[in-house]
């Protein structure tokens, strides 16, 4: 496991020895509504999520997670602050600008959001096609499903499919294209243990192998284990940056039992 990132409200300082940060975020704020009824949710943001890393969100329902998810994946206009991701500082960008910021990332939402026309292999075909990679679209389609095992499903159409399945053909359709950062909101909700093991170990090894970096919001303690830091916000806040052991020693034994993270 790395080492942890202590939060503050200063800007962190840069290491030159660590590896470089796919999402650099300083001093970000975010509302809803206007007004009156303006309301903050967000507050003041700063972190980093370097190449390679595996990073963990967790924290009460109603925190801030999907929001600043979907801040990070361009998915929202940021208001204050900076967020640079990939190297580029999307704040100010372009509609199409930002559509060309989200080719580079993968989405895991709790929706899977299939297309029910299309078969399983189909539907991540689709996200091929996205990076205008038309060779070989089908094989690779083929194989990412079947390294979810669904390679007897692949031109199943999603109402022929159960939910665990259909949520398996999301994360594919995520994965194919070996995105450089992968954003998962609860990716592992609709799916069994030996299921969710399997979509998490490989995510680790496309995390390990191949460099890319992984953000995952969870409730799932059973998948912790892969993590190399847990972050938790509170209210809108970082509360804390930690690896997996000072994770688990900060936290109530008669609230978070060891016995969880083993599969």
């Amino acid at each position: 496991m790395s080492q942890s990132i202590t939060i503050s409200n200063s800007v962190p300082e840069v290491n030159s020895q660590v590896e470089p940060c796919v999402v650099q975020i300083r001093h970000l704020d975010y509302y809803f509504g206007e007004g009156e009824l303006r309301k903050q949710v967000l507050f003041d943001i700063n972190l980093d999520l370097p190449k390679g890393q595996i990073v963990i969100m967790t924290g009460p329902s109603g925190s801030g997670k999907t929001t600043l998810l979907t801040l990070i994946g361009a998915l929202r206009t940021v208001q204050e602050g900076s967020l640079q991701v990939l190297g580029q500082e999307i704040v100010g960008l372009s509609k199409p600008e930002l559509v060309e910021v989200r080719r580079n990332i993968g989405f895991i939402f709790q929706a899977h959001n299939l297309f029910e026309s299309l078969t399983a292999a189909q539907n991540v075909e689709m996200a091929i096609e996205l990076l205008e990679d038309w060779g070989n679209k089908r094989q690779k389609a083929i194989e990412m499903l079947g390294q979810l095992g669904l390679a007897d499903r692949v031109h199943y159409k999603p109402t022929a499919l159960s939910g665990g399945q259909k949520q398996r053909v999301a994360i594919a359709r995520a994965l194919v294209n070996q995105p450089a950062l992968i954003l998962a909101d609860e990716p592992t909700a609709a799916l069994d243990k030996k299921s969710g093991r399997e979509v998490v170990t490989l995510m680790q090894r496309l995390a390990k192998e191949h460099g890319r970096t992984i953000l995952m919001v969870t409730h799932d303690n059973r998948i912790l284990d892969v993590a190399d830091r847990i972050i938790t916000l509170v209210d809108g806040r970082l509360e804390t940056d930690e690896n997996l052991d000072q994770f688990v020693t900060t936290r109530d034994p008669q609230t978070l039992d060891r016995r969880m993270f083993m599969m």
